[in-house]
């Protein structure tokens, strides 16, 4: 069950929480390099040699039918259809705010400077399937990617056992506008999108979550392709006083842990009674859940409920913890929030728990995790976009400003630097 820990005196329990994420493991390195060197030689005939291996089916066609999307349609509940148009339109609501547009300015009469705002031209979005398959992930990254304007979207997304994919997942991409699917998973997928294939198309950027050997096919093809972050397995960090609801905090707890079994589930207060009832309350719910045994492992591994001496401890360590996602369940989280430096996302009161943020509020899903929220952010529109400054100077700008670059070039070294503008101004008076 998850562990009661002191703030302050058992600091090396909360830091094995943290280390959970680290990409050390050298086995799964060496497998994720020898897949991507397999695609990357063999192209389509590798991606389906471990799609045999590992989705455990025969891939003929690697790519969606018009036919299976419209049996897709045909087949979802009316009521969810619903439910993915509306968080459609929150998703997009909150980040067409985000939008950017170009611009330029005139220093002067002699200087124009500017920023060029253009769209990624091809997109890889990467969604999980395997023990769980998720449309939020599908609008979560496919909204600011449209949004931003990016020309090509290709979704890739392991079938299960049958060759299908689940008809949410498919009626999601299908109402965004995605361009073409494949039913493709795993470090193969991410080879596939970063090398191309003869079937799959080579793409600029790869977006997505993933478990660890996605993740870490992301990382070796960085920098071959772009990428939005090397996420680990998802968290929660609950601020909590003694007015808060333990019903509610071992949901939320609960709803975190049945994610993966290294998902880690962490509750920070001063109230010793609370944190007792909350460890009972975790036992009675877990009883009632489909993921359970899921839950209950990473709870028991990774799951804490950490003591602190008083309030201002509380802030301290939610500020080290730096958590994907923060809720504030405290008397005033107004004015609480204020007081959080590090976090991906955070939740205000009884009511926010984090699943509002997961599906249908608005704000992207996809966030840093493993303390990377100290120095990162959500995905946004600014991922989809590229920026590329423009400079204009007149020969008279030139001149008026040769003085300080030659000095500042010579300082460097770089002389090469130096004539660049001396023979530009060669027969003037500068």
């Amino acid at each position: 069950m998850i562990q009661l820990i002191d703030g302050k005196k058992e600091m090396d329990k909360i830091q094995k929480i943290l280390d959970r994420s680290q990409f050390d493991s050298r086995e799964v390195l060496e497998v994720v390099d020898e897949i991507l060197r397999q695609v990357r030689d063999k192209g389509d005939e590798a991606v389906k040699a471990y799609t045999r291996q590992f989705d455990r089916h025969q891939l003929e066609d690697l790519e969606v039918s018009r036919e299976e999307i419209k049996s897709a349609r045909k087949n979802i509940d009316e009521d969810l259809k619903k439910a993915i148009k509306n968080a459609i339109r929150n998703i997009s609501k909150f980040h067409k705010k985000q939008l950017k547009k170009s611009f330029t300015f005139k220093e002067g009469s002699q200087i124009i400077l500017g920023q060029l705002v253009s769209p990624i031209e091809r997109v890889g979005i990467y969604v999980p399937g395997g023990t769980a398959s998720y449309p939020s992930t599908v609008m979560m990254n496919v909204i600011p990617a449209k949004l931003a304007g990016v020309k090509e979207i290709i979704m890739v997304t392991p079938a299960d056992e049958t060759g299908k994919i689940k008809d949410s997942v498919l009626v999601a991409a299908d109402l965004l506008g995605v361009d073409r699917i494949f039913k493709i998973g795993g470090a193969q997928a991410v080879g596939a999108l970063a090398y191309g294939t003869k079937t799959i198309p080579k793409v600029d950027k790869i977006v997505g979550p993933g478990n660890i050997y996605v993740a870490m096919a992301k990382r070796q093809v960085s920098g071959l392709v772009g990428i939005d972050m090397i996420a680990g397995p998802s968290e929660v960090v609950v601020l909590a006083d003694e007015k808060a609801n333990p019903r509610f905090i071992a949901a939320d707890l609960i709803a975190q842990a049945e994610h993966d079994v290294r998902a880690a589930s962490i509750v920070v207060t001063d109230c010793e009674i609370l944190a007792r009832n909350i460890q009972k309350e975790i036992t009675l719910q877990l009883e009632t859940l489909d993921r359970s045994e899921i839950a209950l492992k990473a709870l028991t591994d990774y799951g804490a409920i950490i003591l602190s001496s008083c309030k201002k401890e509380t802030f301290r360590i939610a500020n080290d913890l730096a958590p994907e996602h923060l809720e504030i369940l405290t008397k005033n989280p107004f004015d609480d929030y204020k007081k959080i430096k590090n976090a991906g996302a955070i939740f205000l009161g009884e009511y926010t728990p984090e699943p509002v943020g997961d599906y249908y509020a608005g704000p992207n899903h996809t966030l840093p995790t493993s303390r990377t929220a100290r120095f990162s952010s959500a995905l946004s529109v600014d991922d989809f976009y590229k920026k590329t400054s423009l400079l204009y100077y007149s020969r008279e700008a030139l001149e008026a400003a040769s003085a300080d670059i030659m000095r500042l070039a010579d300082d460097e070294s770089l002389t090469g630097h130096t004539n660049a503008i001396r023979v530009r101004l060669e027969g003037s008076d500068a």
